[in-house]
């Protein structure tokens, strides 16, 4: 029986069938199918065969993902509306709203808050480790400074009014300054990054929910 899957397998391979493709038809483990064509050498035809399904299987994929992720934030939106309807969390709908208007849209890069004013860098992240869950190790805040900044002053500032660790942040990013103008007091500003693209999902869905609510 086996000589036959394996005789079988060959064809399909010559033929320019991906190893997938050879499991599903013959129904035999994929680790045989690979150690039985793993030394076959293919046509041009079979290879344009092959690389066709690739990247048929690769544009399907990719919409199913698409589709997936959809179907996530139209679920976060309904429920965030649900809660809203009915016990509203003022907590996190005020740390929703200050990241729809400051924080980054684009949820696919994960939850990224940036400002200059420590005072509101402060309350967000109060209003958002009240609302979440949240794995500390996750943040990755990187400070935004002048030549005339000392970094590692700026560095203790920031790390004090976040309550992020100073080993957590990344390499200051130090902004084009002629020197000329110095702004007395100020302490540049912070971008925060925390790694989840479901966090800035939620987060956001509870924004849209609520400026829903309101009838905008």
């Amino acid at each position: 029986m086996k000589g036959k899957e394996h005789s079988k397998a060959v064809e399909l391979r010559r033929r320019g069938y991906s190893v997938k493709e050879i499991t599903r038809q013959l129904g035999v483990a994929q680790s045989s199918v690979s150690l039985w064509v793993r030394d076959i050498l293919l046509s041009d035809a079979a290879k344009a065969r092959l690389l066709k399904r690739i990247k048929v299987g690769q544009f399907i994929s990719a919409e199913n993902k698409k589709a997936r992720t959809r179907e996530t934030e139209e679920r976060y939106f309904r429920e965030a509306l649900k809660e809203i309807r009915g016990r509203p969390d003022y907590t996190k709908i005020l740390c929703a709203m200050i990241y729809w208007c400051e924080g980054t849209k684009n949820v696919k890069t994960g939850l990224t808050f940036t400002n200059s004013d420590s005072s509101l860098v402060k309350v967000f992240l109060r209003l958002l480790r009240k609302s979440f869950k949240l794995d500390e190790a996750k943040f990755r805040p990187c400070i935004h400074i002048h030549s005339y900044h000392s970094a590692g002053k700026q560095l203790d500032f920031w790390s004090q009014v976040t309550n992020i660790d100073k080993s957590q942040f990344i390499k200051p990013y130090r902004k084009p300054n002629s020197g000329k103008y110095i702004h007395e007091g100020y302490q540049g500003c912070i971008s925060i990054k925390y790694h989840s693209n479901d966090l800035a999902r939620r987060l956001t869905a509870v924004a849209k929910a609520f400026m829903a609510s309101m009838g905008a």
